[in-house]
This record gives structure tokens, C-alpha cells and sequence, in this order.
């Protein structure tokens, strides 16, 4: 039998080497069929980019979880008894992903209006919400727990898609924000949860080497929708904090562990909307814009950004 650290860690590494694996075919597909992010306005690339990123990264998961699954005696005895027991939840979960991805896609490929993009998030959240995947920290309010369950959904897959704006950053805040809170599950001893955590982290290393210093492939729509659905709904598993402290202080995790994305989203919706402009009009009021404005190469203010994430997600750790 494998430790369940062992067993995690192990996860990461075959998802980072499976999603570093299937990113050139997968780059290749996508040239193929002109899925691509063409130079032009705010661009700084000068020939066109695939949007290979998130479907590497899905099937590095998938690939990773699958294995687990089938080889002989790999999960211990209470490794697998939590998975049966949250079986209906990770399944959710994962088709929640897959659904999450191809929307991103069909957003690469067609530019879909806002309001389109909006509603197919919002019906994934929902969904994925009504399967049981939802916060339950208000005991005799479980709409409010629904509700407020899929405006985290739809704020941090949007926070992450808003963060998809420089060459790493969008991967590495997945990497960081996946390894903290799977980091968290291992204490708790919630090890399905460790376990998707640490290969979504894994999948998100694995693709970066592709995207950072130098894009040869980009996330897309696709990439970022996957990474910020996956830690929207592995942050609030409510296991991994009220049992350990009081709901006014758990209540924090989650946002510490993503406070940099979340910050991003509504500074630029403020500034946005101080302007007079669409929230989801794309521009460079951004975070890592604003760092490029004060004289960091766009290299440094990633590495910047990762670090204040690093910050923050060690705050949510000591809870």
C-alpha cells in the first residue's frame, strides 16, 4: 500500500509529466484546426499562439486520476474508502471540469458573446452545485449555501480567466493556489481532495514550461476556465476548515488562498467601471499591467504577483 503523501505527490509529478506529454500533440491539434491566438490588439506575440494549454492540462488530470483508479493497490484502504464515500461529488467535479473546458473552447474558437459565456457558467455551477459539490455553513439556510456556492464558482473561474494576461501567470497562480490547498487536505486528512489538488498543481507545472518566459502555447479560455473552476470548488470543501475552526474564521481559507486573483477581478472592475467602460471589455489595468507601468519586465511582475500569492496562501495555511 502507498502513503497517502506518497500517493499525492506522486499524483503531481505523473500529472506535470503526462500534461508535458500530451501539450505538443495537442499544440499540433490545435494548429491544425486554427484554434489559435492570432496577433493584434494588446498582443505582444507577432505570429499566431495555439491554445493548447487547457487541453493538455485536462488530460493530464484525467490521465492522472484514471491511472490511480485502476492500478492494483496503489490507493490504501482509507484512501479508497474516501473515495467511494465522495465518488458522486468527484464525478461532479470532474464533469463539471470537462464542461468548464470545452466552454472555454468554444469561446477560443467563436468568441462567444459575454452573455453566452455567462450563462453556460452559471449552468455548470449550478449543476455542479445541485450534485452536492456546495459550502454548508449556514445550517438552516441551505439555498444560501447553493447560492452563495455558485457566485464563488462563477467569481473565481472569472477571476482566473481575468488573470490569463501574461505568460505564466494565470498556470503558476494555479500551481501555487493548488499546492496550498492540497497541502491543507493532507493535514486533514482529506485525501481525495489532496489528490485532484495536487495533480491539478501538477498538470499546471507541467504545462508552464510552455508558457513561461516564452509562450509556445497558450491556456485560451479553456485553460483558465478549467484552472479556476477546479480551486473554486476544491477551496470551499468544507472539511478542509469548519472542522477545525469557527465559520467566521474558516471563511477566510478559501479567500486567502486565491486573494490574488480575486483582488485582480475587482480592481479592474472598479477601474473599469470608473471609466466608464464594459466590466468584461478586455484592457491593461490588470495587476501585472499596472507592475510593467512602474518598470518591472514582464518576466519580473509575474515572478512579483507568484510571490504575493506564495504570501497569502501561507496565511490560509497557519488557519
Amino acid at each position: 500500500m502507498t502513503s497517502p503523501l506518497t500517493i499525492c505527490l506522486l499524483s503531481s509529478l505523473a500529472a506535470a509529466l503526462v500534461t508535458a506529454l500530451a501539450l505538443p500533440l495537442w499544440r499540433a491539434w490545435c494548429r491544425r484546426i486554427e484554434l489559435v491566438d492570432d496577433p493584434g490588439h494588446r498582443k505582444i506575440h507577432d505570429q499566431p499562439i495555439p491554445l493548447a494549454g487547457g487541453l493538455a492540462i485536462l488530460t493530464g488530470i484525467l490521465v492522472t486520476l484514471f491511472a490511480a483508479w485502476i492500478i492494483p493497490n496503489f490507493l490504501n484502504a482509507e484512501t479508497s474508502r474516501q473515495f467511494t464515500q465522495q465518488s458522486t461529488a468527484l464525478a461532479a467535479i470532474l464533469i463539471g471540469a470537462a464542461a468548464m473546458t470545452l466552454l472555454g473552447l468554444l469561446d477560443d474558437k467563436f468568441e462567444l458573446k459575454p452573455i453566452i459565456k455567462f450563462t453556460g457558467q452559471l449552468l455548470i455551477a449550478a449543476a455542479v452545485t445541485a450534485a452536492g459539490v456546495h459550502l454548508n455553513i449556514f445550517a438552516s439556510y441551505p439555498f444560501l449555501n447553493h447560492a452563495v456556492t455558485i457566485l464563488w464558482i462563477l467569481t473565481v473561474t472569472n477571476a482566473f480567466n481575468f488573470m490569463d494576461n501574461m505568460n505564466g501567470l494565470c498556470a503558476g497562480l494555479g500551481v501555487i493556489a493548488a499546492a496550498f490547498t492540497g497541502s491543507i487536505a493532507v493535514l486533514h486528512g482529506q485525501f481525495p481532495i489532496a489528490m485532484l489538488a495536487f495533480a491539478v498543481g501538477g498538470a499546471a507545472l507541467g504545462f508552464l514550461p510552455f508558457n513561461y518566459p516564452r509562450a509556445t502555447a497558450f491556456l485560451g479560455d479553456a485553460g483558465s476556465h478549467l484552472i479556476g473552476f477546479l480551486l473554486a470548488v476544491l477551496t470551499i470543501q468544507p472539511d478542509l476548515w469548519t472542522s477545525a475552526r469557527p465559520t467566521a474564521v474558516a471563511s477566510l481559507g478559501p479567500i486567502l488562498l486565491l486573494a490574488v486573483p480575486l483582488w485582480d477581478l475587482v480592481s479592474v472592475i472598479l477601474i473599469r467601471t470608473r471609466l466608464g467602460k464594459p466590466f468584461y471589455v478586455g484592457d491593461n489595468n490588470h495587476l501585472s499591467h499596472r507592475l510593467v507601468r512602474r518598470g518591472f519586465s514582464r518576466t519580473a511582475a509575474v515572478a512579483l504577483i507568484w510571490l504575493f500569492a506564495i504570501l497569502s496562501g501561507g496565511l490560509a495555511f497557519l488557519l
